[in-house]
């Protein structure tokens, strides 16, 4: 392919589901990602596109009564290549949609580059298009190159945070005589999740733990980026109170101990993190302790005291622009039209949501590109929603990343019990969507 309609930089989920929309839209399309040229990041492991740095967890896939869930069909409704790879390498986890990361990004790897109408380059760029349609889709970890020509477009410097990473331990370290697999509540298959418990005084020395551990240090110029509430390494959370944990990740309800019969006083989850099921990820235990700390205090978790881990977990620093004063409704950046921007870098927050981006800014620029004018999608849907938050609802000046969630979304009218207003919310969204769909 030797020319081409819209230049993608950055081949994350927001860049890939991008490049999938505008190719099968019958444009051609030139992604540019720097891993493989010898490049790479400091969360990055391989150079696979669409690659799962953190959780391996799409979240929750129930469309009826929650946001996330709502998102995932609102997708496959418009043929999203990130949710039908996600769907074809699933791995038990409850009522989630958890994947293989391997596989996954080997699908859509595979995917993209067979496209007739997309070209895969290599290659870092460290300026934005000066002409020409181009999506930057670059995500949280955008090069210093390319993030100093987004400053000098937009006038304004990026806003930052940190990201933590999750542990994952090898399933055949862990100590079933102790742990024992169950989903909370018996969702899913019911026997989803690994499960550690903790009495009371182990919770207590681990709890303390946290708040003893050596950490990694800042450097002068991150001390005051402020975390992701949504992403907030364990020992932060720890320092908020004694009981936090218990109420969060180490919540034990639903979860019967098969030695007692009961449920234990704190509990460890681990998730399935590939296919093969050798691999399982600590759920909610991102962390910026230092490795080899991590490793002396998660031995200290009953059923983990002989873990070996496959990764540690990991801090990094993440920057996205300040979306609601620079881009238009179709993600346009104001300053520089013939540039949209995509995915984690706009301040949303979450594998689903920067993919769901990614799939409008492919369709806006498609539609550009035949000449028509393609409408938002309706603020009751999940992509009007998080698309309006993104694009204005939002205060500039306080923006934060948020994931999808009800409070975006237009209030249901009229009084209704708490139980049936998600159900509502979703039953208004699929209708809305269907609407929008019917005038492309």
């Amino acid at each position: 392919m030797t020319s081409y309609d819209v230049h993608i930089i950055g081949g994350g989920l927001a860049g890939s589901e991008a490049a999938w929309q505008l190719a099968e839209a019958g444009w051609k399309v030139r992604l540019s990602e720097m891993r493989g040229s010898g490049e790479m990041t400091p969360a990055h492991q391989t150079d696979g596109l669409a690659e799962l740095v953190c959780s391996n967890s799409f979240r929750s896939d129930d469309a009826t009564s929650n946001a996330v869930g709502l998102l995932h069909a609102e997708m496959r409704d418009l043929g999203s290549l990130i949710m039908r790879e996600g769907s074809a390498h699933k791995v038990p986890a409850g009522s989630a949609l958890a994947v293989d990361r391997d596989g996954f990004s080997a699908g859509v790897t595979a995917a993209l580059a067979a496209h007739p109408n997309i070209s895969i380059h290599r290659e870092k760029i460290d300026d934005l298009p000066a002409e020409g349609l181009a999506i930057v889709a670059t995500g949280p970890l955008t090069a210093p190159g390319l993030a100093a020509s987004i400053g000098t477009a937009t006038g304004a410097d990026s806003l930052a945070f940190f990201d933590a990473i999750a542990p994952i331990v090898y399933r055949d370290s862990i100590d079933f005589d102790v742990a024992w697999f169950q989903s909370r509540w018996n969702k899913g298959d019911g026997k989803d999740y690994i499960n550690c418990p903790l009495d009371k005084a182990q919770y207590l020395a681990f709890h303390q733990g946290l708040l003893d551990g050596e950490k990694t240090e800042f450097r002068e110029w991150e001390k005051d980026t402020p975390y992701f509430e949504g992403c907030m390494p364990i020992e932060v959370a720890a320092t908020r109170g004694l009981d936090t944990l218990r109420y969060g990740p180490m919540k034990p309800v639903g979860l019967d101990d098969p030695r007692t019969g009961r449920w234990p006083y704190a509990v460890v989850q681990l998730r399935q993190d590939n296919a093969s099921a050798t691999l399982w990820n600590i759920v909610g235990f991102q962390t910026k302790l230092k490795h080899a700390e991590q490793v002396r205090l998660f031995r200290t978790i009953p059923g983990l005291e002989n873990a070996e881990f496959a990764r540690l977990g990991g801090l990094h620093r993440n920057t996205f622009i300040r979306s609601p004063e620079l881009l238009d409704p179709t993600l346009r950046l104001k300053s520089r039209p013939n540039i949209r921007f995509a995915g984690q870098i706009t301040g949303c927050e979450g594998y689903v949501e920067s993919a769901a981006i990614g799939l409008l800014a492919g369709r806006f620029a498609a539609a550009e590109l035949a000449g028509r004018t393609l409408a938002p999608p309706p603020p009751a849907t999940a992509f009007g929603a998080l698309l309006g938050h993104i694009t204005g609802a939002a205060e500039a000046e306080t923006y934060q990343p948020m994931n999808v969630n009800f409070g975006l979304f237009p209030p249901i009218e009229g009084r209704t019990k708490k139980a049936d207003r998600k159900k509502l919310y979703t039953a208004r969204a699929r209708e809305a969507l269907a609407g929008w769909i019917a005038n492309f």
